[in-house]
């Protein structure tokens, strides 16, 4: 028996900072980069006394990093015990064994079903961990061979490709030995997506869920229970894995895909954060029985609109510094701050707004939103109100200029915010790419994600205006990754995808 599920990274395209808290909202994008785990018993069968055992083996294998690690799980207590590790463990991994496990002895209860539960433990669990390339950053690999930043050349990478580089690369020597692997990465949040992949799987292997019909959340489907005893048992693992509770949009894209969130309410956790996820059985007993107030409500970009997301290769910003300074900032000048966050509040819900109007223009009037959009994908934004012969096509470039004018008002309210605050929201060299960026044919949205900094832009183009915006960067020094919006969140997948790439790898040389 063999599982493997995936979960999703994101990009927050507006409600940074606000998100953090309720009922602030944020619009969040599930992405084609995704974080996969493979569940499958160590042994066959068990030996006639493992009635007795009191403990089973764990082993986690992460071969991107070239990691393993073995653990000695206690069945009593749901609680791991590292043996053995080629290099440290992984905390977010470590909770998301802990919690699912503990998670699936609470909510299984006819016996049936436990013996079936407590044979699979006994059994030992191997974990493979994969996560897509758009996780991490290639740009110092491809720079120190000459290679252009473009699309293409990331294509050229092998799928999952090792992340332990060699010294040729690392250090410009021909020795070919092995150097310690340097992790940079995309900022798509690769812990939330792993840690959601992990619980999922294990959830599913277990018996406690069943993914075999994916969907949204909602009150009384069974689907929407199980991903929302996935999305709880994630959410938990990952805050305690990180040593503090987040707004959680991360997770709950992992989960759920593309979506309007709004954060839970911190004290859900209060319990699982106060014991540091020790009491196992009484922590995810607690949790499995709150009512989470988080809200997601389906969302995802309209018809026609890439997201395109670049790497300026500045990176180094700490979201976690920039969130401390921002909230020091709202509490020296409290009245400021307020008034700010107001405007940013009415900014983000008027391009959320804009964008659900305009996904109901295209299917109410799908023609004419068809030609629109691809009329003005090859026209600079001031010429766009050209295109329009009717009230409907008027009516979608109304809302196509309205989306943009929302967008350039969370930019610049996030920039007094950064400069009130003392850090680079948006830093000046992001200003000029992104301001350059919008002027140019068929792009409707541009900004820093998430928390923004130094780490990563990203725009949204119409039509197939992306290609252009994609070589403007690459000339720019920018380096455009592969990754587009994919709304699915968490999935169950038909095999390991290394099988699947070696598959389409087999078909393509034997097609050409």
């Amino acid at each position: 028996m063999e599982v493997v599920a995936s979960a999703p990274g994101k990009v927050l395209i507006a409600g940074g900072y606000l998100v953090l808290e309720r009922p602030n909202a944020g619009l969040v994008l599930s992405t084609t980069a995704r974080f996969y785990a493979v569940v499958r018993p160590l042994i066959d069968s068990l030996p006639a006394d493992s009635w007795a055992w009191a403990w089973t083996d764990v082993k986690v294998s992460s071969p991107q990093l070239s990691r393993e690690a073995t653990y000695k799980l206690s069945l009593k207590n749901s609680t791991l015990q590292l043996t053995s590790a080629r290099e440290s463990a992984n905390p977010f991994v470590e909770q998301a064994i802990q919690f699912s496990i503990a998670a699936a002895k609470a909510t299984i209860t006819d016996k049936e079903r436990k013996d079936a539960l407590d044979k699979l433990l006994l059994q030992g669990l191997s974990i493979t961990i994969l996560g897509c390339n758009d996780f991490y950053s290639y740009r110092k690999q491809i720079e120190a061979r000459g290679l252009p930043l473009s699309p293409e050349v990331l294509l050229s990478l092998p799928p999952f490709s090792s992340i332990t580089f060699n010294s040729e690369v690392a250090n410009g020597s021909m020795t070919g030995e092995k150097c310690k692997p340097e992790v940079a990465k995309t900022g798509l949040g690769s812990s939330a997506a792993m840690t959601t992949s992990v619980v999922a799987a294990l959830l599913h292997y277990l018996g406690a869920v069943d993914l075999s019909c994916p969907g949204q959340s909602s009150s009384g489907s069974a689907t929407g229970q199980d991903l929302d005893l996935v999305h709880a048992i994630a959410q938990s693992a990952h805050c305690i894995a990180q040593g503090k509770i987040g707004s959680g949009f991360d997770v709950s894209a992992a989960v759920y895909g593309s979506q309007r969130y709004v954060r839970f309410s911190p004290e859900i956790l209060s319990s699982a954060q106060a014991t540091g996820g020790t009491c196992l059985p009484d922590v995810v007993s607690d949790i499995v029985t709150r009512r989470w107030d988080h809200e997601n409500t389906q969302f995802s970009m309209p018809p026609l609109m890439t997201l395109l997301l670049g790497e300026p290769g500045t990176g180094g910003t700490s979201t976690p510094s920039m969130v401390g300074s921002v909230k020091r900032w709202q509490k020296s000048d409290p009245e400021k701050s307020k008034d700010t966050w107001s405007k940013l509040g009415i900014a983000n819900s008027a391009l959320e707004n804009q964008l659900r109007i305009l996904k109901k223009l295209s299917e109410d009037h799908q023609e004419e939103y068809e030609s629109v959009v691809r009329s003005c994908s090859r026209l600079a934004y001031g010429k766009w109100t050209e295109v329009a012969t009717n009230q409907h096509q008027e009516a979608i470039v109304r809302s196509l200029l309205a989306a943009r004018d929302a967008s350039l008002e969370i930019r610049l309210h996030m920039r007094e915010m950064g400069i009130a605050a003392g850090v680079p929201i948006e830093p000046e060299s992001q200003t000029q790419l992104l301001d350059a960026t919008m002027n140019m044919e068929g792009v409707l949205l541009a900004g820093v994600p998430g928390a923004g900094g130094f780490d990563a832009v990203f725009s949204v183009t119409l039509g197939d205006a992306s290609n252009a915006v994609a070589s403007a960067w690459s000339s720019a020094g920018v380096l455009p990754l592969l990754v587009r919006e994919d709304r699915r969140g968490v999935s169950l997948e038909d095999a390991d995808p290394r099988t699947r790439e070696v598959s389409t790898a087999v078909s393509s040389i034997q097609i050409n």
